[in-house]
């Protein structure tokens, strides 16, 4: 993938003030961790939005700031949820020589004949994989082929997924991702309640030998 880069200026304007900075097409935001201190910056709204809508959470931005260059990972992106825009961005600076612990997200691909052909429904465990690498081998994100759920009953767990040599898996191995269940469990208690109040139904009801006065004694 092609460096990722963003050019940030310093920025002093703070609290309602920030306001100003969004009419004029300037995005504010914040960079701290490695080798330096916390800064409060802007971004060009424009050229921000268009290449922080395609990162995730483990994509390696390159930020410019003052002549220097900073690698950095997106911890937070504030929406206008109206507007449809980026109010706040928050980037954390890292060290390309230090392994950091990430979150990555799963993506599906493909058909899975489990859901084609037996009508199963598909069940999702996790949605991301707790990872450990060095932020320039950070995957984008994993990539699941259901089409490997061939019947109900068939899963696939974290082990199941590929890997990269360089990158260390910290969650649960065994954890699931995605289960093919099956989609009548319903009809099939249905079933079997019937099925025991037939059998309730053909039960001999016990013979009375003799029906009569009690003797004394009897209880």
């Amino acid at each position: 993938m092609s460096k990722i880069i963003l050019n940030a200026e310093p920025r002093t304007v703070t609290g309602k003030q920030v306001k100003q900075l969004r009419r004029q097409g300037k995005l504010p935001g914040i960079i701290y961790g490695n080798k330096i201190d916390s800064k409060s910056i802007t971004l060009d709204l424009r050229d921000a939005t268009k290449v922080l809508s395609g990162v995730t959470s483990s994509s390696l931005v390159t930020i410019v700031l003052e002549g220097k260059e900073y690698p950095s990972l997106v911890r937070e992106k504030q929406i206008d949820f109206i507007l449809r825009t980026l109010k706040h961005v928050d980037f954390q600076a890292v060290s390309l020589l230090e392994k950091i612990r990430a979150s990555v997200t799963i993506h599906f691909e493909g058909e899975s004949l489990a859901v084609k052909e037996f009508d199963a429904i598909l069940s999702s465990g996790i949605n991301q994989i707790e990872i450990e690498a060095y932020p320039q081998d950070l995957p984008e994100g994993f990539t699941v082929d259901i089409s490997k759920l061939k019947e109900v009953g068939d899963s696939i767990l974290v082990k199941d997924i590929v890997i990269p040599e360089n990158v260390e898996v910290l969650s649960n191995p065994e954890e699931m991702v995605v289960f093919a269940s099956s989609s009548r469990p319903a009809v099939e208690e249905e079933g079997e309640v019937a099925e025991e109040e037939e059998l309730e139904t053909t039960e001999v009801e016990p013979e009375v030998i003799e029906k009569g006065k009690k003797e004394d004694g009897d209880f």
